[in-house]
């Protein structure tokens, strides 16, 4: 008999119950980005869909720090890009590249990029992560590279290339830029983010030292499957969102 205790995402009475959930979760999400150190200048934006109106996503206002994103100032932004909830003004890439996401993926509920150290340094080099831990089994055979770098993103023909080459992955390393991770809720979207960007310091590292030894195929494909699901991605987020919100309750406001 497995000793393991299984948490359950959380069921919600109603629409705007389900919708406060989501911009609380996206809330807490900037504020934890910002505690590990993502945020660059105005760069980096995480979505999440409206439960109601699908075609519609929440995100940071722009030119606001990770730090002082809270629930109220967050904006509800749709299918043409204007927006139709809050005061402040959209980031265009964040546009161009998350509104194709959520239109080529109705699976995705949150997207998240952010142009962090260690992603953007391991995004130089042109290459996927390799299963060099049972962590980093987590993106095995989940994740894409999108090799071509042209510049800023504000077309959304580009956002769309960008979907096109997530495709069904959790994951997207863009060349010359960084990351990209989607999920079923906020909260795998974010953990997704989180652990990638440490993997990638992880390889760097190894890498720096001498040549890693890989796990096998056979034992990676295991482990993806043990760790690399969504509810893996749900479940890892929950002792961060615990620590954040007693840290920092204000951003619930």
């Amino acid at each position: 008999m497995s000793n393991v205790t299984y948490l359950n995402p959380i069921k919600f009475e109603n629409m705007e119950a389900e919708r406060k959930h989501r911009k609380e979760r996206l809330a807490g999400a900037f504020r934890l980005f910002s505690k590990f150190g993502f945020s660059e200048g105005v760069a980096g934006h995480i979505t999440v869909r409206d439960p109601e109106y699908t075609d519609h996503f929440w995100v940071n206002p722009y030119g606001k720090h990770f730090s002082e994103i809270t629930v109220s100032n967050l904006i509800l932004v749709n299918e043409n890009g204007d927006i139709v909830e809050g005061e402040k003004s959209l980031n265009g890439a964040a546009f161009a590249i998350h509104s194709e996401i959520h239109k080529a993926r109705p699976d995705v509920i949150a997207a998240a990029h952010a142009h962090s150290l260690y992603g953007k340094t391991w995004a130089s080099f042109g290459r996927l992560l390799d299963p060099i831990s049972q962590d980093a089994c987590q993106f095995y055979n989940d994740h894409a590279l999108f090799d071509d770098y042209t510049g800023l993103v504000y077309e959304t023909e580009e956002g769309k290339r960008i979907a096109e080459t997530l495709g069904k992955y959790k994951a997207l390393i863009l060349r010359s830029h960084g990351l990209l991770t989607v999920g079923e809720s906020v909260d795998s979207a974010a953990w997704w983010f989180i652990t990638m960007e440490r993997l990638c310091q992880s390889q760097i590292l190894a890498e720096s030292v001498q040549k890693p030894i890989l796990i096998d195929e056979k034992s990676a494909l295991i482990a993806a499957e043990q760790t690399g699901t969504e509810y893996e991605g749900w479940l890892n987020f929950q002792p961060l969102w615990n620590k954040i919100v007693k840290e920092e309750p204000d951003l619930l406001l």
